[in-house]
């Protein structure tokens, strides 16, 4: 993760002092940028690697959380099943939601600046997920799919969520429950990019995602479980048995 970050500050350096930006200040001759040397640190392998069984996950989710703690349920839902990150279930309000098409709109809101411009997106959702959604829209009480009596700060200098209990509590219950590490929730998005890329491809679970480019889905997210290959194995085993067969002839 250090030189993950060591190497985002250096991407940010550069391109603040990036030739396109300099030309707009006065500079003594010959200027150069004191990064422009700078070389990054090696890029770590990011693949994300399936280690828990998501769909006992979802069972134990719809057993324990869908009574208990219903907000904490949306906020699973949204990650596992709608890929969302963590400020975007935050700042999720109804009138995301295309019921007739069965999708949920991600774009800039009065509450909401999403994280870039390729954030900005539909997600396709299944069926059964939108009917539980609009058993929760008809006893909703505000204009947030989460619950919580935190005002939205937009504009705040430091990430700041209205949902942090209900973050807190799923965080905890995921715990216990094998996903580990540093980010539960965010697991929870990896999980269904991997699974969308598994039944789809790389190029439907990059839309999904709603990643700036496929090179992105390829690098950080995805883990490759259907096994891939020519076929052509068939044709040694055909050649094995025949060969068999030849020599019982003999």
């Amino acid at each position: 993760m250090a030189r993950i970050s060591v190497n985002s500050a250096l991407r940010g350096a550069r391109s603040l002092l990036s030739p396109a930006r300099l030309r707009f200040i006065t500079l003594p001759s010959g200027f150069v940028s004191p990064f422009a040397s700078v070389s990054l640190e090696p890029r770590q392998a990011m693949t994300y690697r399936s280690f828990f069984d998501i769909k006992k996950l979802v069972a134990s989710a719809q057993t324990e959380l869908s009574t208990s703690d219903p907000e904490a349920y949306k906020a699973f839902l949204l990650a596992s099943m709608a890929g969302l990150r963590r400020a975007e279930i935050d700042q999720l309000e109804w009138t995301a939601f295309d019921w007739q098409h069965e999708r949920l709109h991600i774009g800039v809101t009065e509450h909401f600046a999403v994280k870039s411009q390729g954030s900005i997106g539909d997600v396709d959702l299944d069926r059964e997920l939108v009917t539980l959604f609009k058993d929760f829209y008809k006893r909703r009480t505000g204009s947030f799919v989460i619950e919580s009596s935190v005002k939205p700060r937009p504009g705040s200098t430091y990430p700041h969520y209205r949902s942090q209990r209900t973050f807190k509590r799923l965080t905890n219950w995921l715990r216990e429950h094998g996903v580990n590490g540093e980010r539960p929730l965010h697991a929870l998005r990896k999980e269904f990019g991997s699974q969308i890329c598994d039944r789809h491809g790389i190029y439907a679970a990059s839309r999904a995602l709603r990643h700036s480019d496929v090179g992105t889905t390829a690098l950080h997210y995805l883990d490759k479980r259907s096994r891939a290959t020519t076929g052509l194995g068939a044709l040694l085993s055909t050649s094995a048995e025949n060969s068999v067969v030849e020599q019982d002839l003999l």
